[in-house]
This record gives C-alpha cells, sequence and structure tokens, in this order.
C-alpha cells in the first residue's frame, strides 16, 4: 500500500527478487506514478511495477479498509509509505494487523519517521535529501545546492526498507515473530553521508559542496577529451604512478605534490589541470585504451543510448527486453543483484490497468466469488 516511490520501489525490489507483489491502489486513475517519466508517452511505471499483481482498494471507506484487512492477513509483509497515523486512522495500524496476522512484517516508509516532533509533517524524498545532507553538498561551490537527476531520497529509503524486511523475514524463521520497520527518507539518507557528522563533531569540519570532485581525493575526476568527457580515478599512490606511465610523465609519481594521497590532494586543482591538459589531447578511445592498457580505473561518462551499445551490459544482462502491455517490447535495467541459486528477474509486465487482477487475486486468497466483487464494487471499495 502507498504512491510514487518508496513504497513502490521497495515492492519492485522484493518483487524482482521472487515475492509475489500485490498491489493496492485507489479506483480510478490508479497510481499516480502511472503517469509519471520523461517522454510523450509514460513508461517509468513499466520499471516500477513489473513483477506485480493490482488490486483497486478504496482506503478511505469501511468496505475498503475491510478488505485491506483481509488481504494483509494473508501476507507475510505490508509495505507502506502513507503519512504516520494514517493507518491507524483507517483502522489498520500494527496492533490490529498483527493480532489478526502475528507473522506480519511491516514496512513503514515516511518522511521523518513514526515518531518525533517532525512526524506529522509531509516529507517527500526531496525534503529528506535536504535534511539528509545530501543536497547541501551537491553541486559547485559557487551555485545553490543541487539535485540528481533521480528521486535519490526515495530509493534509498526503499532499499533500507527492503533491508529491513529482508533481516525481518531471517528473524520470523527463528521466532516466529513479526514486526514493525520504521523507515525515514531522511535517515536513510543521512546513512550514506559517510564521516559528514563525525568530521564537524570532532574537527568542526562542514562539508561544502564541490563539484565534481571529492576534496583530498585526487585525481578522480570526469575530464576532458576531444570529444567529450571521461572519468578516471586513480587516487591510489600505486594507481597514480600507472596513469604517469600512461601519460608519458612518470617524474610526477615522484614529483612530491603528487607522490603521496595527501600531497595530491593539496594540489589537487592542479594536478586535476594537468590531467585534464592532457586528455583534452586524445579522443575517449585513445584516452579509454591506455586506460585498460595500464590498469586503471577508468571509463565512459554513459547516457542510456550508451549502455544499450554496450557489449559488457549485454554480456550480463544487465538490460533485457521485457513484453509490456501497454508499449510492446521496452528495455530496461534487470533485476539485480544476481542470485546463483534462486535467479532474480523479471516474471510478469507492469499491470496495464489499476485492479487489472482483482478477479484473480480475490478469488485465489479470500475465496471472493464474482457476486461479492460485484457487491464490493457497487460500495465503492474496488
Amino acid at each position: 500500500m502507498g504512491q510514487l516511490l518508496a513504497g513502490p520501489f521497495c515492492g519492485q525490489l522484493l518483487g524482482d527478487m521472487g515475492a509475489d507483489v500485490i498491489k493496492l491502489e485507489p479506483p480510478g486513475a490508479g497510481d499516480p506514478m502511472r503517469l509519471w517519466g520523461q517522454g510523450e508517452e509514460k513508461v517509468q511505471w513499466e520499471v516500477i511495477a513489473r513483477n506485480k499483481r493490482s488490486v483497486t482498494c478504496n482506503l478511505r471507506i469501511p468496505e475498503g479498509q475491510q478488505l485491506a484487512r483481509e488481504l494483509i492477513a494473508k501476507a507475510d509483509v505490508l509495505v507502506e509509505n502513507f503519512k504516520p497515523g494514517t493507518l491507524e486512522k483507517w483502522g489498520l495500524g500494527p496492533d490490529v494487523l498483527l493480532a489478526d496476522n502475528p507473522g506480519l512484517i511491516i514496512a513503514r516508509m515516511s518522511g521523518y519517521g513514526q515518531d518525533g516532533p517532525y512526524s506529522d509533517r509531509a516529507g517527500f524524498g526531496g525534503i529528506g535529501e535536504a535534511m539528509g545532507g545530501w543536497r547541501y553538498i551537491v553541486g559547485d561551490p559557487d551555485r545553490p545546492p543541487a539535485r540528481m537527476g533521480i528521486s535519490i531520497g526515495d530509493t534509498l529509503c526503499a532499499t533500507y526498507g527492503t533491508m529491513g524486511v529482508l533481516a525481518a523475514l531471517h528473524h520470523r524463521e527463528k521466532t516466529g515473530e513479526g514486526q514493525v520497520i520504521d523507515t525515514a527518507l531522511y535517515e536513510a539518507v543521512l546513512q550514506v553521508m559517510e564521516g559528514l557528522v563525525p568530521e564537524y563533531d570532532h574537527n568542526g569540519f562542514i562539508r561544502e559542496r564541490s563539484g565534481s570532485i571529492l576534496p583530498g581525493i585526487a585525481p578522480s575526476n570526469v575530464y576532458t577529451c576531444k570529444d567529450g568527457p571521461f572519468m578516471i580515478g586513480a587516487n591510489k599512490d600505486a594507481i597514480f604512478a600507472r596513469l604517469a606511465r600512461a601519460m608519458g610523465r612518470p617524474e610526477l609519481a615522484e614529483d612530491p605534490r603528487y607522490a603521496t594521497h595527501l600531497a595530491r590532494g593539496r594540489h589537487q586543482t592542479e594536478l586535476d589541470d594537468l590531467i585534464n591538459a592532457w586528455t583534452s589531447t586524445l579522443t575517449i578511445d585513445e584516452v579509454d585504451d591506455l586506460m585498460i592498457e595500464y590498469s586503471i580505473p577508468a571509463g565512459r561518462v554513459y547516457t542510456a543510448k550508451d549502455m544499450l551499445a554496450d557489449p559488457h551490459f549485454k554480456a550480463r544482462e544487465a538490460i533485457i527486453d521485457v513484453e509490456t502491455e501497454t508499449h510492446g517490447t521496452l528495455k530496461m535495467q534487470n533485476a539485480f543483484p544476481k542470485f546463483s541459486k534462486s535467479p532474480s528477474g523479471v516474471r510478469r509486465p507492469a499491470p496495464s490497468e489499476p485492479g487489472q487482477h482483482n478477479a484473480e487475486v480475490l478469488s485465489e486468497l479470500l475465496g471472493y466469488d464474482e457476486a461479492r466483487r460485484e457487491e464490493l464494487a457497487a460500495a465503492g471499495a474496488l
């Protein structure tokens, strides 16, 4: 249960790993995510709703709330990303659901968590990114904070929620107990902030925006070639020595300004300028060949078009063709990670219509016949 991104992405991850996911959507238009994405035809839904069956359920009326309660009583896991207190208002709080189903795992995703002074505030992924420290450090130092071109706050929250579900399933196997997982958007972002908090606590140091670099980590940047950008990461002493040889400048590895990690960090800008002056005389292919020859971590800066043409993506099946119900064959990212014994994958396309699987699911799980479904539909629950 839940809309847009955090809860549904958690459902996508679990579905990709083999879970039978039933997506509850409001009757009518369904999840607003159906209309999200770039381009003339919106296809983002085809990714986030794959491996799911759609059942419509009006959670704002008693008949819909009872239907949800009956379905959840049959479930291993409930994923929801409503504002805290919403489930309780609908009579579907954890106390009620766990009384029906003691082994139930409830993954709750919200902006600020289920308690605390901000818990009743509205929260989206971007707000979590701002509060969690992400937005402040992203972008160029002479400009306002920037953002990534994806909803990273939501997907981080969903990813931690998924990890919580898997750990809770392991706990349930040992104890039989279900439990509640409380995942806040801002705390999910906070988890990937590395040393940001202790650096301030111990050193009084506040990280600032640094553009395309990590301050003190050099060389590690996107450099300009004759025909476009290229990423090089040679910030380890031995790797930098190999880069120096690849550049035809082996003496740089012995230069006191660049010989050690700390020295390169102090002279980061001039070192980047030096490397950029070299790459700008070569094509991407020429630099790439040298990086491979000298075993230096490096790579092209890919767009989706580049990914589709790359032989490694093809060999790993990182991108697959999925036959969708609405848009024909679509290329999209494959399920991930890879398992040797229980393969992940895309077993079914995204449902094209809200409630597409009402009859199938309600008959299978609850034994509802057509008359009962018509009764629920007449009440506005389906």
